[in-house]
């Protein structure tokens, strides 16, 4: 993209509780449509299927609650599912391009279409809503790359996009 444009955006989205968030049933409906044996899809619905969950406190037992939403994080098919909750989730704008890892998820948006990104962020806010997410605008960040050997390239760059901060760099971090 840089070699046609002065500058992409890329915006490190962030998804509140996205493994916690996650409906069994909408995700069992996403992996029904993939290509996939019927055998390893009834494996992963059962995994899903017939949790509960009790609390104890002071002597006192709760009744029990079915769990009908999460994804165990850490488990080996934490990253997977999520990958299909979001594998429907795409730009609005063929020239906008998705990453996607585990719950890593990147918009990149091309200098020449950088009047869409506030556009294509609420479509994906709309997107998240659909999927019992929410995207995070205070925890999304938005860094904007510069085309190398463009000296004195005085091209303007836009706003921020409301609600999420432009930053110099993109930290990563261990979840423990």
């Amino acid at each position: 993209m840089l070699t046609t444009n002065a500058y992409v955006h890329v915006f490190a989205l962030d998804f509140s509780k996205a493994f916690e968030t996650v409906r069994h049933a909408v995700l069992m409906d996403k992996m029904a449509k993939l290509r996939m044996p019927d055998e390893v899809c009834n494996w992963i619905r059962d995994f899903f299927d017939n949790h509960s969950h009790c609390t104890k406190f002071s002597g006192e037992i709760s009744t029990l609650a079915d769990i009908r939403a999460s994804v165990i994080q850490g488990s080996g098919l934490g990253p997977a599912s999520y990958l299909v909750m979001a594998a429907d989730m795409r730009p609005i704008s063929d020239k906008n391009r998705m990453i996607k890892f585990a719950d890593d998820t990147y918009l990149i948006v091309p200098a020449e279409c950088a009047a869409t990104s506030e556009d294509e962020l609420a479509n994906i806010q709309y997107w998240a809503q659909g999927c019992n997410l929410g995207l995070n605008r205070a925890k999304t960040k938005e860094i904007i790359f510069g085309a190398k050997g463009r000296r004195g390239n005085s091209t303007p760059l836009p706003a921020a996009c409301p609600g999420i901060d432009r930053v110099e760099q993109l930290t990563q971090w261990r979840r423990h």
